[in-house]
């Protein structure tokens, strides 16, 4: 009996379909992908091409996509016309400000809830954490009592000290610590460190993916913060870049291209901060499924 010498083996077709079938399931995943992101980048795209054109054609009818005329000058207007330079310098100092502090001390409740032993640690831990579920608009008056009577209305100080703290960040790199091994703690007591030095020279270094992450979190959230500067500030001086926004809404209208020009300028710090620590970011974003073994 002959064969037909063109006829394949059964399973070199499933291979081939298996193949073929691969190939299309990852197109279609690139596809999906693609299409989500567009979906996410299309306001930012509407934002630039509004802030490129004129007001009377960002409220024209019917709506186009792209400006009918571009104009560039729009940025340079928008940030001479007020003083973004005040605004942009006083996000930057609350933004860092609060930055550093909530990453200082989460880093130092973090470690003693992970690694010292005290009665009620459990209970402590979980009060702190059940702050998490306390809105913040239940917290303005008091905090804006306290900061009126300690005088700090519209100072730095005033902006940044009543919202430093964060359980959040806590908790986080507290997850994180846990899954460090406690051998490296233990070799460095045998060499003599302190507490305070085990936290700053292993810890800290080791957890560099989960505070870049808190880091980044914490620089965004109080970059584009409204509420309480507006209520810790009482003019323009110390505004930050959302107050300053707001400005351009006027009796005799709202510059819409000017807002959208200057939430364009805004944006720009956030974006490089994430640019510059995507590689810590990705790591982090780890931190929940690969750490919390005690």
């Amino acid at each position: 009996m002959t064969t037909n010498p063109t006829s394949r083996h059964p399973h070199s077709v499933s291979a081939d379909r298996k193949r073929i079938l691969r190939r299309v399931g990852t197109f279609m995943s690139y596809a999906g992908i693609s299409l989500v992101a567009l979906l996410f980048l299309f306001p930012f795209f509407w934002m630039v091409s509004n802030a490129v054109r004129s007001n009377a054609e960002v409220m024209a009818v019917p709506v186009h996509i792209l400006p009918e005329e571009y104009q560039w000058g729009t940025f340079v207007d928008a940030f001479v016309s007020l003083p973004f330079g005040t605004f942009l310098l006083n996000s930057i100092i609350v933004a860092c400000g609060v930055t550093a502090i909530v990453v200082a001390v989460s880093c130092l409740s973090a470690y003693a809830f992970a690694r010292l032993r005290f009665p009620g640690r459990e209970g402590l831990l979980l009060t702190y954490l059940s702050t998490l579920m306390i809105p913040q608009v239940m917290l303005v008056i008091p905090l804006f009592l306290l900061v009126s009577k300690l005088g700090w209305i519209n100072t730095y100080h005033g902006m940044i000290l009543p919202v430093a703290f964060s359980s959040f960040g806590t908790f986080l790199l507290r997850q994180f610590i846990l899954g460090i091994p406690k051998d490296l703690d233990e070799a460095a007591m045998m060499d003599g460190a302190s507490r305070l030095r085990i936290l700053v020279t292993v810890i800290v270094p080791l957890a560099m993916p989960a505070i870049g992450l808190l880091s980044l979190f914490t620089f965004i959230a109080q970059w584009k913060s409204f509420l309480w500067p507006l209520i810790a500030t009482s003019g323009i001086e110390k505004a930050t870049m959302p107050l300053g926004l707001t400005l351009f809404q006027t009796q005799q209208g709202t510059s819409w291209n000017y807002i959208m020009a200057g939430a364009t300028i805004s944006m720009l710090p956030g974006v490089i901060l994430a640019i510059v620590m995507q590689r810590i970011v990705y790591k982090g974003i780890s931190v929940g499924s690969g750490f919390g073994g005690r």
